[in-house]
């Protein structure tokens, strides 16, 4: 069978030697006579792959020991909740930056608990810039800085760290955790939805210094607390298993490509072929300023905008699935994750060049 090239937002092509070998292992995990999700989360055996696939997490970005890794349930947008339920300490305050609909979703969900404050936005000039650091209203007493480091839908992506000084800094990296190499001990917590470069929907992982456990408001919903879920090993409630065993088989994977700091280089290298295109003429466009364009979402448009639906069947008759923007947004976007092939993009490439020459 002849795999098309998925250049979806999520969920996200999965590497294909990890889905061949779950395929391998689908009914007889480990000579145990059963397939991992008949295994119970209580057991030895599955308990040493929820080890293992966290040792491959703390290998691959040098998770420092006074981090807790925990694999949760329901999403990153379930952490929109989550995070104010847990980090607020007491405090009234926490400060967001809003660069995109997913840091706006983010507040908006924070402001159920407590007191939102923009400290930067750029809402009003359509999500296509990062605000300069010196432009941040930042509260010294706030309970934490959140940011989304990475905007799947308006392909914005900073290439830089916020110094939020004693103010816990909050990042969602969902799109963007193990694309390129990170210093962990600049954040308070990471949290990323699985389904772009981690493994498939269904889990979330979330990275927290351990000092900031323990101060949920009484109201947080005990699968939500992330002391309860670190004291017992995510395991508190039933996990999604299989998610959980995938992840570890793509953390395995990376390994072996040279990780997050080979895999920069590749992803670079991937976008940098694709914007080429874009900048080319002006048959297409990115509104995005240079400075700050995502390296693994890249929303285009094209000048005639009638072509949009031409240009998205002929991608998929020719094998390059999920060309189409976001719902509120429209026109096309590449995401191009780690397990997105070069061969693709260049596959990608070559049809825009075709399809310009054709229509253009």
């Amino acid at each position: 069978m002849t795999r098309a090239y998925n250049f979806c937002a999520g969920p996200a092509t999965m590497p294909e030697p990890v889905l061949s070998r779950a395929q391998d292992e689908l009914l007889n995990w480990g000579r145990s006579g059963a397939s991992v999700m008949e295994l119970s989360h209580r057991s030895p055996e599955f308990q040493q792959i929820a080890r293992n696939a966290e040792q491959g997490l703390r290998d691959l970005i040098h998770i420092p020991g006074n981090y807790s890794v925990l694999f949760l349930q329901g999403g990153a947008s379930t952490q929109f909740a989550a995070i104010p339920m847990n980090l607020l300490r007491g405090k009234r305050t926490a400060d967001y930056v809003r660069t995109g609909i997913w840091s706006d979703k983010a507040a908006e969900q924070a402001a159920r608990y407590c007191e939102v404050r923009i400290a930067a936005d750029t809402r009003a000039t359509g999500y296509t810039s990062v605000p300069e650091f010196s432009t941040w209203d930042l509260d010294p007493e706030a309970a934490y800085v959140h940011y989304t480091p990475n905007e799947t839908v308006n392909g914005v992506e900073f290439d830089w760290i916020p110094e939020t000084g004693d103010v816990p800094l909050i990042a969602d990296m969902s799109s963007t955790l193990l694309s390129r190499p990170i210093d962990v001990s600049r954040f308070g917590l990471i949290y990323a939805g699985a389904q772009k470069n981690i493994g498939p929907s269904g889990i979330t992982v979330v990275i927290v210094r351990k000092d900031l456990l323990g101060g949920a408001i009484p109201e947080t919903p005990i699968p939500f607390d992330y002391q309860v879920q670190n004291r017992d090993a995510s395991l508190y409630n039933t996990p999604p298993t299989f998610a959980w065993y995938l992840t570890g088989l793509v953390f395995d994977w990376l390994k072996g490509q040279g990780g997050p700091e080979a895999m920069a280089v590749v992803n670079e290298r991937k976008a940098r072929k694709v914007y080429e295109v874009i900048d080319a003429g002006d048959f297409y466009s990115n509104r995005v300023e240079r400075n700050c364009r995502s390296w693994m979402n890249i929303p285009f448009q094209m000048s005639d905008t009638s072509l949009d639906s031409v240009f998205l069947s002929e991608a998929e008759q020719n094998g390059l699935l999920n060309l189409n923007g976001f719902r509120a947004v429209g026109g096309m976007r590449a995401s191009l994750y780690n397990a997105v092939p070069e061969s693709g993009v260049d596959a990608l490439v070559a049809f825009m060049k075709d399809f310009e020459k054709r229509h253009g």
